[in-house]
């Protein structure tokens, strides 16, 4: 390895430290994400020669053809990036129109229980089921939102919020569009909607069901509900039938993106930016000819467009550019050699190590690695929906769930319910392993049958 591959790798490692330390450093993850992309790519133009002629020899190792092809490998990289950034950008606007306009209220209505156990089936049901249609890091705040709602006591409350996150985090692992990582691994055509719902679910439900099945003993007795509050402008100015219209249109919309990818071939943000237009027509056309305050102004889409988190599509551009910089350098590749002669070609070794470190470390880039390392291969564990993307869609998304910092969804639950680090892994991380480790013995037990 030459002391410039090495100095690229400093630098992203260097900045992944960073990342996972944002807490202490109180430097937002998006900037040094960025910084860590261009850095890495700055370094690469130091020899674009000998980098070019390593990944693609065929060239013969002109300056010319190489400064010609890095630009071509830079927009090739960017487009896959893209294609995930759009859809992102889609689906966060989508469920804000959905959550800001009232179409939640259906959820919490049909969560209404005074049985302080069932009302925790039907949260864990509920939030796995929204997780694979919605995301993760959006279900539980819906799902954290619907609780406050329904549950006064704060003890109970924070047995229910991490219970929201081990669900979550499970439902987003079986679905093509329920995880940031699954939607990768989906664009970059390592698994199928078909395949990774048919073989996935079961294990990701037992991942929740049987944390659920431990947890119920906190719980006895029945709920003493919050006084209920006076809905929102925006869901006030709508009837309970537009609301429903809304609810379906955006979650139905999302059900149906990985069919019109199947009907249409196009990319999924494709599909996603039909949903969009579509319910943007809709909440238009109910809009119309009503008189609205400053409030339900507010909740019209265009408004909402100014709420997307720019900072989390801004770390991921950054962690994905940064990552392909080190697949061009040849880093990957050797990792995933390295991991397979170490684990003797063991997959569930290799994935289950990487799931447990998804609970310290950010999933993305650790998806986005993986992803480089090993290429898609015709057949066996590396084809399309393969053992190992299967198990990499489930260990890093499952895995997340053993620390209360290890996902998206469990970082906004503990901003949202005030958990400590400590109580939940004193309380909730080894339930969470025993679920992960179930889920995976399942998938085992489904290879050996199937």
């Amino acid at each position: 390895m030459s002391s410039l591959t090495i100095l690229i790798v400093g630098v992203f490692c260097i900045g992944y430290l960073c990342i996972a330390l944002e807490s202490l450093t109180k430097v937002n993850k998006a900037a040094i994400a960025l910084l860590m992309c261009v850095l890495c790519w700055t370094l690469y133009m130091c020899n674009p020669v000998g980098y070019v002629d390593l990944m693609h020899p065929s060239l013969g190792g002109t300056e010319l053809a190489a400064l010609n092809k890095v630009s071509e490998i830079i927009k090739v990289h960017l487009g896959d990036t893209a294609e995930t950034l759009f859809f992102l950008m889609g689906a966060m606007t989508i469920v804000e129109i959905v959550d800001q306009n009232g179409g939640f209220n259906f959820v919490r209505d049909a969560m209404k229980t005074k049985s302080k156990r069932t009302l925790m089936w039907r949260i864990a049901f509920m939030t796995f089921i929204l997780s694979a249609i919605l995301d993760n890091l959006t279900t539980s705040i819906v799902m954290i939102m619907v609780l406050r709602k329904l549950v006064q006591d704060h003890k109970d409350r924070i047995i229910y919020a991490s219970l929201v996150i081990i669900s979550a985090n499970s439902g987003g692992a079986f679905s093509p569009i329920g995880d940031v990582t699954t939607i990768m691994l989906w664009i970059g055509g390592m698994i199928t909607s078909v395949g990774v719902i048919t073989e996935i679910i079961i294990p990701s439900l037992v991942s929740m069901v049987v944390p659920a099945l431990i947890m119920q003993y906190s719980l006895k007795g029945e709920l003493v509900a919050p006084t209920p509050s006076k809905g929102d402008t925006a869901a006030d100015v709508f009837t309970a039938t537009q609301r429903k219209i809304i609810f379906f249109l955006g979650v139905g919309g999302l059900i149906f993106v990985p069919i019109f990818r199947g009907l249409t071939n196009l990319p999924p943000f494709m599909g996603i930016l039909l949903v969009l237009g579509t319910l943007w027509t809709v909440t238009e056309i109910f809009y119309r000819g009503k008189h609205l305050g400053a409030d339900s102004m507010s909740k019209r889409v265009g408004s909402l467009l100014r709420r997307i988190d720019m900072s989390t599509i801004l770390f991921f551009l950054g962690i994905l550019m940064a990552v392909s910089c080190l697949a061009e350098i040849g880093v990957l590749t050797n990792l995933g050699r390295s991991l397979n002669e170490v684990s003797g070609g063991n997959h569930y070794m290799v994935t289950g190590i990487i799931g447990i470190v998804s609970s310290i470390v950010d999933n993305v880039p650790l998806v986005a690695g993986c992803m480089g390392m090993y290429p898609i291969a015709e057949v066996g564990d590396m084809a399309v929906d393969g053992i190992f993307w299967q198990l990499l869609a489930y260990c890093a998304g499952v895995g997340g769930s053993m620390l209360i910092i290890g996902s998206a969804a469990g970082v906004v639950v503990m901003g949202l319910e005030k958990i400590t680090f400590g109580w939940y892994m004193k309380h909730v991380s080894w339930i969470a392993l025993v679920g992960y480790l179930a889920g995976m013995l399942t998938y085992y037990v489904e290879k050996l049958i199937f």
